[in-house]
């Protein structure tokens, strides 16, 4: 017998195109988590107290995509330490007391998803080049990824050097001090000399930097962390131009693992999990 059965859920808006109800719901049948239910629930930034309100003891967990990741901070009773120096978190474990008072903890698995996918993608020199592309909430777990890789001062390039306070400010508290570039400046240069490539750029919008890369020659892994449409263009473009490129399913994945892990106490059955991935990918790549 498992645990009680639970509920658990990932909230965004949009959040139709989730893969995360895929994977949970794998990981609860390997695990033999019977009556556990994992869904996919919009919601919008202005409607996320209210949602966090109506949480009860039959809540285990809840993922959260954009835009509520930063949102969610002071709806919390505890943020984990990475989560609060990311600015960022992705995570929340409901945990109950006996007399059924709920006790909200944030957590960041962005980070860890980030460093995984990389790590199983290829071998990083000790002190990599890297570059991030976007400067959003994604973005700050990169660089506390790259940070762990041993990289503490990428190259950000980003659309408007206006709007990364938070990111600089996130930077600022990992003790990290990223190099910030606009779109502007020479991107296809920053990309051809970098040993690892984060984008966190939403679905689309690196085709035109995709294209500048006919004709190029990189040496570098590229981690997209988009993976509908997959795979994107600019990954397309990166392993023409002789260089590796893993789609955001893989981060997907990673992240969902320790997700799974810290809603239900058990390790994530990552086999079982990456099955289930690979075959709805699979059927929609036939």
């Amino acid at each position: 017998m498992g645990p009680h059965p639970r509920r658990a859920a990932v909230l965004g808006h949009p959040v139709a195109h989730s893969l995360s109800p895929l994977l949970h719901r794998a990981a609860y049948r390997d695990l033999g988590l019977v009556g556990w239910s994992y869904e996919a629930i919009d919601v919008t930034s202005e409607d996320l107290p209210g949602f966090v309100e109506g949480l009860d003891a039959t809540w285990a967990g809840l993922s959260l995509t954009m835009p509520l990741k930063q949102t969610v901070l002071p709806l919390l009773d505890h943020v984990e330490p990475l989560a609060g120096l990311v600015g960022a978190v992705n995570t929340v474990v409901v945990q109950a007391s006996a007399r059924g008072a709920l006790f909200l903890t944030g957590a960041n698995t962005d980070v860890h998803g980030i460093v995984a996918a990389l790590r199983e993608a290829a071998t990083l020199p000790q002190r990599p080049r890297a570059v991030v592309l976007g400067g959003g909430a994604t973005a700050a777990s990169t660089l506390a990824a790259l940070g762990e890789l041993g990289c503490p001062d990428a190259t950000v390039h980003v659309r408007s050097l206006g709007r990364v306070g938070p990111l600089v400010r996130a930077a600022h508290r990992m003790g990290l001090e990223p190099r910030l570039r606009s779109f502007a400046d020479d991107v296809r240069s920053t990309l051809l000399e970098a040993d690892v490539v984060v984008s966190t750029l939403p679905a689309h919008a690196a085709d035109e930097l995709a294209a500048s890369l006919a004709g190029a020659q990189v040496r570098g892994v590229l981690l997209d962390v988009v993976y509908d449409p997959r795979p994107t263009a600019l990954m397309t473009a990166w392993r023409s131009a002789g260089g590796t490129a893993v789609g955001g399913e893989r981060m997907l994945l990673h992240q969902a693992g320790e997700q799974v892990r810290l809603m239900t106490g058990r390790p994530a059955p990552l086999a079982a999990m990456d099955a289930a991935l690979g075959e709805v990918l699979a059927e929609g790549s036939g």
